[in-house]
């Protein structure tokens, strides 16, 4: 029991610090894309948070396969290079015994990777999706950045505001209009010293300018029109499409479950795929992290690396294939799971002695 708890404690160790530092690396890169979009405009500034909360149990789903492979990598790795598997195996403990004491952890592993893929992840991406649809259709005052020069929605004018005061009344705003007609080279500008963004009743936006002046004319002319009013309204965005059919991505897994169509059992099997993937990869990494001391604890990582990539391009190349209609929903993706299943018996029985003590508890449990 001693050495049971001492190999689950060091493996976790080693799969929480991959899994955190992994998450760290993803997150980050997310949240610079996040605020590049939110500087563009095309989400509203309060948002960047929401959509860094929904998107790390995506991110999670797809991280913990690999920190768990990862993990008893580098775990098993520094057992071997500190001589400590030696002396394991000097006490009666086999790799075997290891094998299995990492397969009950990844169970363990894919339980929770499981609830993730199946329950939270579905969740959490429609929400991003549907946050992202509001954002999109509603952008009006925080789409706004004071200082900036940006387009309108429907493509049709460039405003330029100074500041937005109490009440998002807008404060000093320009607004260079384009003319339908690209062949004309008429020019119109308008100036107001105020303004707001008012939602109409047909789902359209429209810009209303108070105590402003407009001047309009050909760009090469002298003779410039100036009109002063008093109030000025332009249409800034059209109506908000239909909207569209949700990606399968979104839908839960219980309206995947009733879903026959060929897009609904790729994606459910894909969700399936990630959490089954962990015990297949333990069993590939307990023998593959056996390594000389002279080696490093990291002797025999590109390979381990190169396994796991080879692994999870074939999941999604026959996800994609699946989703097409050119395989057989039966095969699906469980051929790429008994072709794993293969290479890490193959590990097992590499060597004679674990081999051996694989075949002698097969036969005590029949």
């Amino acid at each position: 029991m001693l050495i049971f708890r001492y190999l689950i404690k060091e493996t976790l160790k080693s799969q929480l610090a991959i899994f955190l530092i992994l998450m760290a690396i993803f997150i980050t890169l997310r949240f610079v894309r996040v605020l590049g979009d939110a500087s563009d405009g095309d989400i509203p500034a309060g948002l960047v948070l929401g959509f860094l909360g929904l998107y790390a149990p995506i991110l999670s789903s797809l991280v913990l396969p690999i920190s768990a492979y990862l993990g008893i990598m580098l775990a098993h790795g520094r057992f071997y290079v500190d001589s400590e598997m030696t002396i394991m195996r000097a006490c009666g403990i086999s790799e075997w015994y290891i094998a299995r004491v990492m397969l009950l952890l990844s169970l363990f592993i894919m339980c929770v990777t499981g609830f993730i893929t199946l329950y939270l992840a579905p969740s959490a991406a429609e929400s991003e999706y549907l946050l992202r649809e509001k954002a999109r259709n509603e952008a009006g005052i925080s789409a706004l950045i004071p200082g900036r020069f940006q387009q309108t929605g429907n493509e049709k004018a460039v405003i330029f505001v100074h500041d937005i005061g109490q009440n998002d009344r807008l404060d000093r705003v320009f607004l260079s209009q384009n003319q339908p007609d690209a062949e004309t080279s008429e020019v119109r500008v308008v100036y107001a010293d105020e303004g707001y963004i008012q939602n109409n009743d047909d789902g359209t936006r429209s810009l209303v300018l108070q105590d402003g002046v407009q001047y309009e004319g050909e760009q090469k002319a002298l003779n410039y029109r100036k009109v002063e009013f008093d109030q000025y309204q332009i249409q800034i965005a059209d109506e908000p499409a239909e909207e569209p059919r949700r990606k399968v991505s979104v839908l839960p897994t219980s309206e995947l479950w009733g879903d026959d169509s060929i897009e609904a059992r790729a994606e459910l099997q894909w969700r399936i795929a990630i959490p089954l993937s962990i015990p297949f990869l333990t069993l590939i990494a307990v023998p593959l992290a056996a390594v000389d001391p002279r080696q490093g604890r990291f002797g025999k990582m590109f390979p381990a690396i190169l396994l796991y990539l080879g692994y999870f391009l074939l999941l999604l190349a026959s996800r994609r294939v699946l989703a097409d209609g050119k395989m057989p929903i039966q095969l699906g993706l469980w051929w790429v799971h008994g072709i794993m299943l293969v290479i890490g018996i193959g590990l097992i029985f590499r060597d004679r002695k674990t081999g051996t003590e694989f075949r002698a508890w097969l036969l005590r449990k029949k």
